[in-house]
């Protein structure tokens, strides 16, 4: 049998060569795949809400919760808008029926019990305001909105946010909408109120103008200008 002497393998520094090509290329190719995903988790967010403005305005529009029985719809909540919650949730007449057909799909019926649901790296979480328009949230079986939520303001007014589940590496912008339908977003909010994951939602008055009362949804947005949270909030294009 022959031997081949000159059989070789790879020396020490073609060793090193290697690593550092793959170093190089790791190098551009993780930041460049952690811009995508986050860019994919803020697309879906804003689809989100808008799915959620239209949700709104059909169920509003049916009358489906009418608890003062005055012939005008309220707003829900995501158990509300996913047929979660009986149809009595909100008060008013015994009604034990849930909404059929729901005007969201059932991964939103199952809200945490703060009311935030998280979902493709966001936190969204949505505000109802009670007898002095003071922002109020879902207990994620309904059980709890008897008390926190008013007919009448409900016929006027919700607002609902979204923030990265985990900020920095979900998502970095905070998104806001209510009843007006005009999306706004902040590049700054997160990072400045700590919007990061279900336990740190923003108060339901962050996107409002600067010095909304504590808890007020009922008062006016001012994009472009510094915000209720210190932040400048824009509408979204």
């Amino acid at each position: 049998m022959v031997k081949n002497h000159n059989s070789q393998g790879f020396t020490l520094i073609e060793l090193m060569i290697v690593v550092a090509i793959i170093a190089i290329i790791a190098a551009i190719a993780v930041p460049n795949l952690l811009s995508a995903r986050l860019a994919a988790n803020e697309s879906n967010a804003i689809s989100t809400l808008r799915n959620l403005v239209s949700a709104q305005a059909q169920f509003q529009q049916s009358g489906s919760i009418d608890a003062d029985q005055d012939g005008t719809g309220e707003y829900g909540f995501f158990g509300d808008l996913a047929g979660a919650y009986t149809l009595d949730s909100h008060g008013g007449p015994a009604n034990a029926n849930t909404l059929q057909p729901p005007v969201l799909p059932a991964s939103f019926r199952s809200p945490a019990a703060t009311g935030v649901l998280t979902r493709g790296g966001y936190c969204f979480l949505i505000y109802l305001p009670d007898s002095n328009g003071q922002g109020q949230t879902e207990d994620g079986v309904g059980n709890a909105l008897l008390a926190v939520a008013d007919a009448d303001n409900c016929e006027l007014a919700w607002a609902c946010y979204a923030w990265p589940a985990n900020l920095g590496n979900t998502g970095n912008r905070a998104f806001f909408v209510n009843q007006q339908g005009e999306i706004l977003f902040s590049a700054t909010a997160a990072q400045a109120n700590n919007y990061d994951g279900a336990a740190n939602a923003p108060a339901a008055e962050a996107a409002f103008a600067a010095g909304t009362a504590a808890g007020d949804i009922m008062q006016t947005i001012d994009p472009g200008n510094a915000a209720a949270d210190g932040a400048v909030w824009v509408t979204l294009q």
